[in-house]
């Protein structure tokens, strides 16, 4: 797979949970460090999303926003 992005962060799939519509992806990118994503039921599936796959999360920099007052 070839992909403009940086932000890349390999890791394991460790829970794959399953809403209405969305599944939040749970990934152990390692050093006790875990990033969840939420995307689409589809998608999960169609990437054969499980406990212990190895993936690459992805982060698009625009989209990560933390406030405080």
């Amino acid at each position: 797979m070839k992909i403009s992005a940086r932000n890349q962060l390999s890791g394991t799939v460790v829970s794959v949970k399953l809403g209405a519509t969305t599944a939040h992806v749970t990934v152990d990118i390692g050093g006790g460090s875990l990033v969840t994503s939420a995307i689409t039921n589809e998608s999960a599936a169609e990437l054969g999303l499980e406990v212990g796959k190895k993936v690459v999360a992805i982060v698009k920099s625009s989209d990560v926003m933390i406030a405080v007052d």
